[in-house]
């Protein structure tokens, strides 16, 4: 690798408390927590947070309101079916003071204090907590207390098994260490005590527990694990090989040692199911039965793809917003939104490496990501609000349009994933081409390991574009102002013929009606209807069920047969319901759009063309 121009000074690192106080908290003694699966039946934990210094004027206690890595406030303290304090053996008034917050009534010094609570947990996803008797999972986001002005304390966590000869054989699954050296310690996949630095470290954890399947591989000297929860027939010694060498290839891409001591993969198949959360030094993920390889699968199909595709995602993020961090989370405030306009740079850049990490550790070939690639393209251009919103404002407003989207949200808002991804394409071809190959994005992601992931320094909001441009030498200001903070079109046409990829946009054969569609049972609603096509210049709104068209019943599966035998420019009559009123529209057919996208690979490359995307 070529050596990279000298970066600006960093500043001094920064503590989330005093040093004096970051001191003082390492002297207290640590903050203990119980948790215990109180009934399956019902999906209830009791957890236990005891103190043994609380603040003699009246300990405070908060719930996060949302957790690290999902950003929309999720209000956790709503699963609270119960909350008491003692100290004792005796009651001690809890007030609360807002809908995440509770305040005990002061206490003579030197008095310990316990807040017990009773959690309902039935959310059967990779951010919350989930409980019956097949299995246990949660994170700690959603169960554990943060003991307010003791967030530095050192945290110990007793993990307990539920009560009864049915869960005798069941054990643990986390990255938490065991607490060595105190009673009651656990040991690796047991029951008993467990320890965290602190309650931010604490609640990246989370915990599976159950009969779950376990297998192990090394990358790069470092121990992993899966742990596979629900029914399944997974070929664990193919998808312990293939995930070796996605992890080697990442750790070696921001250099050795990987910066986990340790890694898991949490695992529940279900049915029908997909997600992912990240952590530093695991990830939670749900996935479909039909994602898992089986024993004999020939090749690569496209579901085992997808699951790769997110292990592969989870797993960059353990250095790419799990350490490399933008300055607003440095530290998370648990209470409230923490806005950065740089979520297309954590999650769309880490979607632009998930798939190119498969292609360039061997699990697929080219052609393989080409069409994901495609697939990227395809998805981003079908969406109107790619030319209102910037991935930037799409960035700042995840609390409140992209986690939260409605029937217009395609016409209004950008995914920071999928076009974050392609701004990340089109950056690294831009650098590598404007080099001659000295300098990828590549080599901006490992500055930004030495400069900010390894220093723990928060990136400022316009930290990127300089570090972008101090790696390459670059005036990077047009293309921030152009594609990240402006919603003018990527020129990856031109890029990407640069280096060998040919991109062309194709059309469907049916004209279009410029509305997307939904299912509800042989009914077929009107989902989202797009910025200025047929169906919107003709009256229908989303929300319309569709009736007829030209007087002959239509269903999900005869729309387009029905539109393959028109013409763009005819005029069609439309019956649809808008609630319970019949209405008629005569809708004048729109041209297909072109926004399939097909790459494809020339026969020959000059050799400034190669390097991407190998």
């Amino acid at each position: 690798m070529p050596a990279l121009p000298a970066l600006p000074a960093l500043p001094a690192l920064p503590f989330s408390t005093p040093r004096a106080a970051h001191t003082s908290a390492l002297r207290r003694p640590p903050i203990r927590y119980a948790i215990r699966p109180l009934d399956p039946r019902a999906h209830r934990y009791e957890v236990i947070c005891r103190v043994e210094c609380p603040d003699p004027a009246g300990q405070r206690f908060a719930l996060p309101a949302w957790i690290p890595g999902s950003y929309l406030i999720r209000d956790f303290a709503r699963h609270i079916v119960a909350i008491r304090a003692e100290s004792g053996g005796r009651p001690v008034r809890l007030s609360k003071l807002d809908k995440h917050t509770w305040q005990a009534a002061p206490l003579r010094a030197g008095q310990p204090l316990s807040v017990i609570c009773e959690i309902h947990a039935w959310d059967l996803s990779v951010r919350g907590a989930h409980l019956d008797e097949t299995h246990g999972f949660f994170n700690g986001a959603s169960v554990f207390l943060r003991v307010i002005g003791q967030e530095s304390t050192p945290c110990q966590v007793h993990l307990q098994a539920p009560a009864g000869p049915a869960f005798a054989n069941w054990r643990v699954a986390t990255a938490l260490e065991p607490a060595r050296g105190e009673a009651g310690a656990a040991r690796r996949h047991g029951f008993g005590l467990y320890r965290a630095a602190d309650y931010d470290e604490l609640i990246d954890h989370p915990v599976e527990m159950g009969r779950f399947t376990l297998a192990s591989f090394s990358a790069c000297g470092i121990p992993h694990e899966i742990a596979l929860t629900g029914r399944h027939d997974a070929d664990l010694g193919r998808l312990t090989a293939d995930l070796k060498k996605i992890c080697e290839w990442q750790i070696r891409l921001f250099g050795e040692p990987a910066p986990m001591k340790r890694y898991i993969f949490l695992v529940t198949a279900v049915g029908e199911g997909y997600g992912g959360l990240e952590h530093r030094a695991s990830s939670a993920l749900l996935c479909a039965r039909r994602d898992l390889p089986w024993p004999g699968m020939p090749g690569m199909n496209e579901h085992y793809r997808t699951f790769l595709g997110l292990c592969s995602h989870e797993y960059f993020h353990a250095w790419n917003v799990k350490r490399i961090k933008p300055a607003a989370f440095v530290p998370y405030d648990l209470d409230r939104e923490n806005y950065t306009t740089q979520l297309w740079a954590f999650e769309g850049i880490t979607s632009y490496y998930d798939d190119l990490a498969l292609l360039r550790s061997g699990v697929i070939g080219i052609d393989d990501y080409l069409a994901l690639l495609a697939q990227t393209l395809g998805n981003v251009q079908k969406t109107p609000g790619r030319l209102r919103q910037s991935v930037a404002e799409s960035s700042f407003d995840a609390w409140s349009k992209f986690y939260r989207p409605d029937e217009n949200t395609p016409n209004a808002v950008v995914s920071y994933y999928a076009k974050g991804a392609l701004v990340a394409l089109t950056l690294d071809l831009t650098l590598r081409r404007d080099t001659q190959g000295r300098i990828s994005l590549d080599d901006v992601m490992r500055a930004l390991w030495r400069h900010h992931g390894q220093t723990g320094i928060g990136l400022a909001e316009d930290g990127f574009q300089k570090i972008a441009e101090a790696c390459a030498g670059l005036r990077l200001q047009r293309f921030f102002a152009d594609y990240v903070y402006g919603t003018r079109e990527l020129p990856l046409k031109t890029l990407l013929a640069h280096f060998g990829i040919r991109l062309d946009w194709q059309a469907s054969r049916a004209p279009t009606l410029g509305v997307k569609t939904a299912r509800e049972g042989n009914e077929l609603r009107l989902a989202t209807v797009f910025d200025g096509g047929a169906a919107q210049q003709a009256g229908l709104a989303a929300g319309d069920v569709l009736v007829a068209i030209d007087g002959l019943r239509v269903t999900p599966e005869t729309l387009d047969a029905c539109l393959l035998r028109r013409r763009p420019g005819d005029t069609i009559q439309v019956h649809a319901f808008r609630r319970d009123e019949l209405m008629t529209f005569s809708v004048r057919l729109a041209p297909p759009a072109a926004d399939t996208a097909k790459l494809t690979r020339s026969t020959a490359k000059a050799p400034r063309q190669r390097g991407w995307p190998l």
